[in-house]
């Protein structure tokens, strides 16, 4: 218990004082290493680093980042929300709804939480804006959307919780798609019915044709073809994860060659986001597995059992207590960090409990999204509030409220139904 209170203030400290994530980490585990461990363990650093760093399905990740940049700096992500937009807008809270769908359309192919809420700001705060819209819930709409990039596959995070806890790829994925489409349309029946009880106050949006929607059609072609060769490639056996993501890669770079958007600008910007990504994101794991490590080395994980072993829990209250702790710790602790500290912990213990790893990685996939949207470390906020440039940050915090229970309601829904999660993984 000492070794876990240690560790969690010097984590908290250090992240407070502004001490990049990775380095914190590291930082914890040096600190616990050296007072805790009587292992040789600082001579295995570069060991675990290069360990951790070829691990094969990791190399899918800049796949999946470069595949986003080009997409959004191609502009082809603002084809895709305009697009929506006509086929939505008629409806009541419009433009939120193309929001909603316009992230989930962007999710199922970037895989990034942040990059598709920082695409779908940058295309749809001027349209909101003009159309007199809430402000705050009109960016909270965008924010939560934009959770949706960890949740539905293509997922960097859950192909990184299927690292961490050695669980199929290919099943992660199929389990997320139909809790990350049913959380959508969750969040826009939640738009709507706001938007009829408050009568709407802003203006009404222009109207469109059906010649229109019909010609709209075109620009949704792309992501429906990028997702098809994805997880058509994967579920077909013609490839592993990994390979899928470069085969996205290509068909992106051939769809934005055809669409004449393929320039040395997109290019350059693009490799320079992926770059910075995937530097962010090795480093947090590599020094995340170091943490683990010296936590396994001091007989953490085994303390954790003696610990639930002794309180002598069900294993639904057990789940009830770590959907708390996730909670608690999502306020505080940014998304992947929040993972790659507490998955490698926490999941042995809850498998052995019974609770299907599949599953169980959806579930804890879903707190880890309410953590993107709840202050004052949501990285959502400050990626949506950085690039409307206008009113306050709290607005935004106001308007992702509701967006949050709905997340809880969604996560109680799969303990209730598990197999909105577990039936499309019976045929993989």
């Amino acid at each position: 218990m000492t070794v876990i209170i240690v560790s969690l203030v010097v984590l908290l400290g250090l992240l407070v004082l502004s001490v990049p994530v990775a380095s914190s980490i590291a930082g914890v585990a040096i600190i616990v290493g050296f007072f805790f461990s009587d292992y040789p363990i600082f001579g295995s650093i570069g060991e675990i680093t290069w360990t951790t760093s070829t691990e094969y399905i990791l190399l899918s990740i800049p796949f999946f980042v470069l595949l986003g940049e080009l997409l959004l700096h191609s502009g082809i992500a603002k084809k895709i929300y305009f697009a929506l937009n006509v086929w939505l807008s008629w409806l009541p809270g419009g433009l939120m709804h193309s929001n909603i769908a316009a992230s989930t359309f962007f999710s199922s192919i970037s895989g990034s939480s942040v990059a598709t809420a920082a695409t779908i700001t940058t295309v749809a705060m001027p349209q909101g804006e003009k159309y007199g819209y809430n402000a705050g819930l009109f960016a909270g709409s965008i924010a939560a959307g934009g959770t949706l990039g960890i949740l539905i596959p293509p997922s960097l995070n859950l192909i990184i919780y299927g690292f961490l806890t050695n669980t199929s790829i290919p099943e992660l994925f199929i389990a997320g798609l139909v809790p990350g489409v049913l959380l959508a349309l969750l969040f826009m029946f939640f738009i709507f019915l706001h938007s009829i009880y408050t009568k709407g106050v802003e203006k009404e949006v222009e109207k469109y044709s059906w010649k229109e929607k019909l010609s709209e059609l075109k620009n949704l072609l792309p992501v429906v073809f990028l997702f098809m060769v994805i997880m058509g490639s994967i579920y077909s056996g013609l490839a592993t994860p990994t390979e899928s993501a470069a085969l996205g890669v290509i068909g992106t770079l051939i769809i934005i060659y055809f669409s004449k958007m393929l320039n040395k600008e997109v290019i350059i910007k693009s490799v320079e986001g992926t770059l910075k990504t995937t530097g962010m994101i090795m480093l947090i794991i590599v020094a995340a597995n170091f943490l683990n490590f010296v936590l396994m080395s001091v007989g953490l994980i085994d303390e954790i059992e003696y610990l639930i072993e002794d309180l002598n829990v069900s294993k639904y209250m057990l789940l009830f207590i770590v959907t708390i702790v996730f909670i608690i710790l999502g306020l505080f602790i940014e998304t992947l960090s929040l993972m790659v500290i507490t998955i490698p912990v926490i999941t042995p213990v809850m498998i052995s409990m019974g609770f299907d790893s599949v599953w169980l990685g959806i579930y804890l996939i879903i707190l880890i999204e309410m953590a993107l949207i709840t202050p004052p470390v949501g990285l959502n906020l400050y990626v949506v509030q950085s690039i409307r440039k206008k009113g306050t940050i709290v607005e935004v915090m106001k308007g992702c409220i509701p967006f949050v229970l709905i997340m809880l309601l969604m996560a109680f829904l799969l303990i209730i139904f598990p197999q909105i999660t577990l039936y499309l993984v019976q045929f993989v």
